[in-house]
């Protein structure tokens, strides 16, 4: 029996060194990785993975998983992509399944496990989930000129006496989350220039959502809070708030809106597929009433596109790799 054991310890004491031991040679053969954390690579420097170049790791799901940003209740968003999702699997041949996903780490977790195929990821989570996860941004939500984006806003309650962001030294101001770009980096990289520095002139508060930070400025929780300007239209429209009932006292300049990306590792000939069937779709009706006007899914790169949220970022000190990765996401835990 103890030879058994020391038999199955070998053969896991090898496996583990094998796996290892290929790790090292992966890394060892990568050019360039950047960002990227250690399991991709970015040969052609285009700043996202690589699809791998050997056929067994590239693959072709049974069923594809899809999900979106969670910036407000998931279910909400499974029945806004219902006619989406079904017209994907008609024009993949694949079965389409919507993932619910509770928070941006577990959708960025989600696709760097395998788990997640394709989905929309939150402007700032974008760059974590390309670092972390081999996500590869290939479109946001649009018209036919351009592409959707946002404004971060700054909201208090109409009656307030607040009128710029410096009469908020000292006051409660929500942020939404820490890998949020619109709900807290863009704030911490643009606020210091309007007098107003996060953590110094007042205490971050993390709501955990945009929803939740309007509806907490709404209830009187905070006196004021950093949203996403497309979130806070949509609630109004969807009569959760009436914006009548706010000021927006700041607002940003213009940013992309959440991006959808696919997982490195799918099959040059079924990614290429599937993204035909994304550019090729147009919203119906409901879709389009949900996303602010958006009738298909404009093309974008990550390179080019998403340049100034990644300036943002760098002029906070701030980077999107794993460290700040987990940095962020135990801040948020503690803050929450």
């Amino acid at each position: 029996m103890q030879a058994v054991h020391l038999l199955r310890a070998a053969a896991a004491a090898t496996l583990i060194f094998g796996f290892q031991t290929a790790h090292a040679a992966d890394a060892q053969s990568c050019a360039n990785r950047g960002d990227l954390d250690d399991m991709y690579c970015d040969a052609n420097k285009d700043l996202v993975a690589d699809t791998p170049t050997d056929p067994a790791k590239q693959k072709t799901p049974s069923t594809l998983v899809f999900t979106y940003t969670p910036v407000e209740d998931p279910a909400v968003y499974a029945n806004i992509f219902k006619p989406f999702t079904d017209y994907l699997s008609q024009c993949t041949g694949k079965r389409v399944v919507f993932y619910q996903v509770q928070s941006n780490a577990a959708e960025i977790e989600a696709m760097r496990s395998g788990r997640l195929h394709v989905g929309g990821f939150s402007t700032g989570p974008t760059a974590f989930a390309v670092n972390i996860a081999g996500a590869v941004p290939f479109a946001v939500k649009g018209y036919e000129d351009g592409f959707q984006g946002y404004n971060l806003i700054v909201i208090v309650k109409k009656d307030s006496p607040y009128k710029t962001l410096g009469d908020l030294k000292g006051k409660k101001l929500a942020h939404t989350s820490p890998s949020s770009n619109s709900g807290h980096m863009a704030p911490v990289a643009l606020f210091p220039k309007e007098g107003l520095t996060p953590d110094k002139d007042y205490k971050v508060i993390f709501s955990g959502k945009h929803d939740q930070s309007v509806m907490g400025v709404n209830s009187g929780d905070y006196d004021a809070a950093a949203v996403a300007s497309d979130v806070f239209h949509r609630m109004a429209e969807r009569g959760q708030i009436k914006e009548d009932d706010f000021r927006v006292i700041y607002r940003s300049e213009k940013f992309p809106t959440s991006s959808f990306a696919y997982a490195h590792d799918l099959a040059p000939e079924f990614r290429d597929k599937m993204l035909k069937c994304f550019y090729d779709y147009r919203f119906p009706d409901e879709m389009k009433k949900a996303f602010d006007g958006a009738d298909r899914f404009y093309p974008v790169t990550y390179e080019k596109d998403w340049a100034i949220v990644r300036q943002v970022a760098e002029s906070g000190g701030e980077r999107f790799n794993r460290a700040a990765y987990d940095k962020e996401t135990a801040k948020s835990k503690g803050k929450q």
